[in-house]
């Protein structure tokens, strides 16, 4: 499978990345490729039209995409680990046949958790989603910022407040078809990096839906995103090692191509030192990630090894991806070579689904658990 995505990736992705990345657009031919690939229904059940492999499989396509195109495994990721698994853990089974087929074929997903006073803060969220008088459906109204995939979604997944007087036990997750009267997608944010993913503010503006839309419990929203959101810092996780290694991979020829004072830099020994450095750190950050699914697919509690997956993941990219430019001089500087947009690339993973802070903080209160 890795090296099905990989040669994918290196052969479909690969010539569109530059365009992508200046104009700010996915193309449509990659979208459909994704589809047409198998990989935006990993983890969704063969009856339902999807590949039907497991998380870590999930994890190791978006690892090779993200080596060649981060903003391609952006997508790939939140559509499968966020929007896909939010279905298959806690969907119905009508909206699992409704939805699942889509997802894996055709309708690209979207998580709409985030808004204009809600970040780290997730639960402070304002929408809000009012139940007729029938109960037979709910009618939602809010704003939703930097969301992932928005401009492309066939379905969105929103998160809303039934109720704002039980604060965030009121949180609900409703599933919205893209075309539902009142769903507005905002222009394409003007990014660092990930250009090529689109990054999109959405309005719910009197948006209907049937009670059947509502995704598991009433009230339980909070549960399953802080669930999903766990499992999918593995994911981000996975991202930011492919991101390393592309960067890596893509810079480490050019020492052995350019010489000074007649031998090739890459055999200094002050550079040996920082190569060799580098890929024991990517190596780490792989590892962490590669447990934290181990650990998630085995059952076992991973909260505290997912935050350092991403923690570490997230640090490592940014490091690679500047040691690269500085190893190539000049031409680091330039966009001749891939390192300066890997560099722009590797900054979103300290901050979506769960900031550095954020991470730190998940994993002290493990760590002191024991001594108190």
């Amino acid at each position: 499978m890795m090296d099905m995505v990989g040669s994918f990736a290196r052969d479909i992705v690969g010539p569109k990345v530059k365009q992508m990345d200046e104009t700010s657009t996915m193309d449509p031919e990659i979208i459909s490729a994704l589809f047409e690939q198998g990989l935006m229904g990993i983890e969704i059940p063969e009856e339902y039209g999807g590949t039907g492999a497991s998380f870590t499989t999930s994890c190791l396509c978006i690892e090779e995409l993200s080596k060649v195109d981060p903003a391609v495994g952006t997508c790939v990721d939140v559509h499968n680990t966020v929007v896909n698994n939010t279905i298959g853990f806690w969907g119905s089974e009508d909206l699992k046949a409704e939805f699942f087929p889509k997802l894996a074929t055709e309708y690209m997903g979207s998580f709409c958790l985030s808004e204009p006073g809600s970040g780290s803060d997730a639960f402070s969220l304002a929408t809000k989603a009012e139940v007729s008088k029938d109960g037979s459906e709910y009618k939602i109204n809010g704003n939703k910022l930097w969301i992932t995939n928005a401009q492309h979604a066939g379905v969105f997944l929103c998160f809303a407040n039934v109720d704002h007087s039980l604060g965030y036990k009121g949180i609900t997750c409703f599933v919205v078809p893209a075309d539902t009267p009142g769903v507005e997608v905002g222009p394409h944010e003007d990014k660092l990096g990930i250009r090529a993913s689109s990054t999109c503010p959405v309005t719910f503006n009197d948006v209907v839906v049937p009670k059947k839309y509502v995704l598991g419990k009433i009230g339980h929203g909070y549960k399953y995103a802080i669930g999903i959101l766990n499992e999918g810092r593995i994911g981000i996780g996975a991202q930011m090692v492919g991101l390393a290694q592309g960067a890596f991979d893509s810079t480490m020829p050019y020492l052995f191509e350019r010489t000074q004072f007649g031998t090739p830099i890459g055999d200094f020994q002050g550079m040996e030192m920082q190569y060799a450095d580098i890929a024991m750190e990517i190596e780490a950050a792989r590892m962490l990630v590669y447990n934290a699914a181990r650990m998630k697919e085995s059952g076992e509690p991973f909260i505290k090894e997912a935050a350092m997956a991403k923690l570490k993941a997230s640090l490592v990219a940014e490091a690679t991806a500047s040691k690269c430019i500085e190893w190539l001089g000049g031409i680091g500087f330039t966009k001749d070579y891939p390192a300066e947009k890997f560099y722009r690339d590797c900054k979103i993973g300290q901050i979506y689904e769960g900031t550095s802070n954020i991470q730190r903080v998940t994993i002290a209160k493990f760590l002191k658990a024991p001594y108190r």
